[in-house]
């Protein structure tokens, strides 16, 4: 059976997890006294946000997750899981560890401070308790920043998941990440912008370092966002967005049958082959007729691109863009798109990306934006994108990122994707 969050989970008691907890709390079940004021220190003195800074101070460096540095340093991670999974690897994480939060007294705690310091994300003690203490919250947080997760410090579903992969699988994600590195690195230049699918995020790199990292929306797997490298060529400020076939046939006929007003709504305008605006009512939505015609979205807010559109040549008509969709970005897995990518904080990469444009700075990137004033610019000096499938990294602090297989390109060892 092959590995992934149903099969783990389909077997689970689902234990409710609070969203806040009390200053002080009950006596839980079993517990004495003593363990209850333990718990509640623990509770009034936990620096919560501190862990979740020092966790994210783990991976929040400059470097790229794309470069020969990036190889460099998968190649030390892997010297040091060998051995470590030769050895056994670490203990299967049990069911009762799901739903354990700061506070909590219970016998599975010490299986899930064993598993955070065989993967070093908690410093190794001779005698470990049963209560989730504070160096219990920061490593679950710590293990939450290096596998992309909503850093928490609750052992939620997805960092239920993550724990449950085992340590064989995280090497082998080691080996075909070091090649896919190993491979595109010759390629790199010295200005580049890379998005890394699986990690759903963008890295804007110059001479060797990330000087803008952003948080991305990538394709849901039947509407995959391809690999390939290409150069960003032109922005478009405040554009019309023609609506592929794919969606007119896939979404729009479906969002029209049940709400007739859904094009009015969204600003959508209907226009046949000559140009010619035609009514909504005019078109039979329960049939493929519809993609006979050309649907454009007007600028503005409601518009699917939201304030740009980032363009570079390639054959699948993708291309990064603003969202007026922001709450995606705060999600775990962010694979929504049909293909293009929605780029959060996407002002401040047009403005990198017109650094050579001399008479374009952040103050006019932004004044355009709120003007919703149609405009194209061409990018004087290109710069390359690549668009990458790396799920596994690390750093020369050591840390080691992993992300899930979403894609199952790790499931078939792809290495190459001829992009």
């Amino acid at each position: 059976m092959r590995l992934n969050r149903r099969t783990l989970l389909s077997s689970m008691a689902m234990v409710g997890v609070s969203a806040a907890l009390p200053s002080v709390a009950r006596a839980q079940e079993g517990e004495s006294i003593f363990d209850m004021f333990a718990r509640n220190r623990v509770l009034r003195d936990a620096d919560r946000g501190g862990n979740t800074a020092a966790a994210e101070a783990l991976i929040a460096t400059n470097e790229p997750i794309l470069s020969f540095d990036t190889a460099h340093n998968l190649q030390l991670a892997i010297s040091q899981y060998e051995p470590f999974v030769a050895a056994g690897g670490w203990e299967e994480v049990p069911q009762e560890i799901y739903g354990l939060v700061l506070g909590n007294n219970r016998r599975s705690v010490i299986a899930l401070k064993r598993r955070l310091m065989s993967s070093g994300d908690m410093p190794v003690v001779e005698r470990a308790n049963d209560l989730f203490d504070e160096a219990t919250d920061r490593g679950v947080r710590t293990f939450q920043a290096r596998h992309g997760l909503i850093v928490n410090g609750q052992v939620d579903e997805p960092t239920w998941y993550a724990m449950a992969v085992p340590a064989q699988n995280r090497l082998g994600q080691l080996y075909l990440n070091f090649q896919r590195v190993q491979a595109i690195a010759a390629k790199l230049s010295d200005r580049y912008v890379v998005v890394n699918i699986p990690a759903a995020t963008i890295e804007a790199v110059e001479g060797g370092m990330v000087a803008q990292r952003h948080t991305a929306v990538v394709g849901r797997v039947e509407r995959a966002t391809p690999i390939l490298a290409s150069k960003i060529h032109q922005i478009n400020f405040n554009p019309y967005w023609h609506v592929p076939k794919s969606i007119i046939r896939a979404d729009l006929t479906k969002y029209m049958q049940e709400d007739p007003e859904y094009l009015t709504k969204f600003r959508i305008h209907i226009y046949d082959g000559k140009g010619n605006e035609i009514s909504p009512t005019q078109i039979d939505w329960t049939t493929d007729e519809a993609v006979n015609y050309m649907f454009r979205q007007e600028p503005g807010a409601e518009n699917s691109m939201g304030h740009c559109k980032i363009n570079f040549h390639n054959p699948h008509d993708v291309y990064l863009h603003d969202t007026p969709s922001k709450a995606l970005f705060g999600e775990n897995a962010r694979f929504h798109s049909s293909g293009c990518v929605r780029v959060d904080g996407v002002n401040q990469l047009v403005n990198w990306v017109l650094r050579d444009n001399k008479d374009w700075d952040q103050g006019r990137v932004d004044a355009t934006f709120a003007s919703n004033e149609r405009l194209d610019v061409s990018v004087k000096t290109p710069v390359p994108i690549h668009t990458t499938y790396i799920t596994a990294w690390a750093n020369k602090q050591g840390t080691v990122s992993f992300r899930d297989d979403v894609y199952q390109f790790d499931s078939q060892g792809k290495i190459s994707f001829d992009a």
